[in-house]
């Protein structure tokens, strides 16, 4: 992007009043240029080269070719930030894999507002964006051996980790997830996202990594094994009720723009931890989640967070180093060595 340039923007759905929608309201921001539209994936391909926008739009469902095989057969030769605009639809997380970088959920009636508000700032967001090429295979890995002896080494029942991310952290989270042992202690994961898709993410998670993971529910107890995503539109804390730890999941008021917000989280368990405790902070847009790693930091956690070289967006993270919240930096691919590492020592 050009310093004072509009974003322009190519628009590809094959449904004439979706587009229109999406024309219509990002055309109105001061910031981006739609430099014109695509009705699949094969006219967007045809007219990338004469359009050359800055960020594309997509639906994930079009006729002929879908937008995930679109995403991976042209992002690796042509790494434009692309943000999907989807229905509550599992393939979502496909083409987030595929290399899109981010998703806004399609309107419900009455909702265009909203939905428009919300694809203009990730739009704006994924202009400053890196498009990451993830290899063909999600599939979790095997651990290496050096690995498995950690986590059979030492076996501290009485640690919790938090993780925080937002734009580019459903696959980041994944790329730590899947290195982790199954006996991994209790986990609670912020990852900003539309209602609905919090439960599917959970469910791909658990699918793809050795520990359990699912949407949180309110008291959910935490123990060793356990992941638990946060769901959207609630605000959830670590609470501790006797030598247990639960979960609140809650409605409140929007933290540092979200809800549910990293730093409702991490400023919760600084308050209610009064074990050994970690705190995680990955790729996304803003400030979310750094003044409550820093407080956890206070509070005597371990911190970790995603170097700018593998981050999507580096905000999140970058405001977490700078004001000294972070103790150790890592790339994506090597967090969870750095925390079962740190596991590994703890006395």
């Amino acid at each position: 992007m050009i310093p004072g340039r509009k974003i322009r923007v190519m628009v590809v759905d094959d449904s004439m009043l979706a587009r229109s929608l999406i024309i219509n309201g990002l055309s109105a921001h001061p910031q981006i240029e739609v430099v014109g539209y695509a009705v699949n994936a094969m006219d967007a391909k045809n007219k990338f080269s004469r359009l050359k926008p800055d960020v594309m739009t997509m639906d994930v469902e079009m006729p002929g070719m879908t937008g995930i095989e679109f995403l991976r057969q042209f992002l690796p030769e042509n790494p434009v930030p692309v943000v999907l605009c989807s229905s509550l639809n599992l393939k979502v997380f496909d083409a987030l894999a595929a290399g899109a970088v981010d998703f806004v959920r399609k309107p419900e009636p009455g909702k265009q507002e909203a939905f428009i508000n919300a694809l203009t700032r990730k739009v704006v967001t994924a202009s400053a964006a890196k498009v990451r090429i993830a290899p063909a295979a999600a599939a979790a890995e095997k651990l290496p051996l050096s690995m498995r002896q950690i986590a059979r080494q030492n076996e501290p029942d009485n640690v919790l980790i938090g993780l925080g991310a937002s734009t580019g952290g459903t696959e980041a989270t994944l790329e730590v997830m899947k290195r982790l042992p199954a006996d991994i202690p209790g986990m609670v994961i912020v990852q900003h996202m539309p209602p609905g898709f919090t439960k599917m993410y959970a469910e791909r998670l658990d699918k793809l990594c050795r520990m359990e993971v699912r949407e949180a529910k309110h008291g959910d107890v935490l123990h060793r094994g356990l992941a638990l995503v946060a769901p959207a539109d609630l605000q959830t804390r670590v609470v501790r009720s006797g030598s247990r730890y639960t979960v609140s999941c809650a409605p409140g008021e929007k933290v540092s723009g979200h809800r549910p917000s990293v730093d409702v989280l991490f400023h919760s368990m600084g308050d209610a931890v009064k074990c050994k405790m970690v705190g995680i902070i990955m790729t996304g847009m803003g400030r979310d989640g750094a003044d409550g790693l820093l407080y956890m930091r206070r509070q005597g956690a371990y911190t970790i967070g995603q170097d700018k070289e593998s981050s999507v967006v580096y905000g999140m993270p970058g405001v977490a180093h700078d004001i000294g919240a972070v103790i150790t930096q890592a790339p994506c691919e090597n967090i969870a060595t750095v925390l079962l590492n740190h596991l590994k020592n703890l006395g």
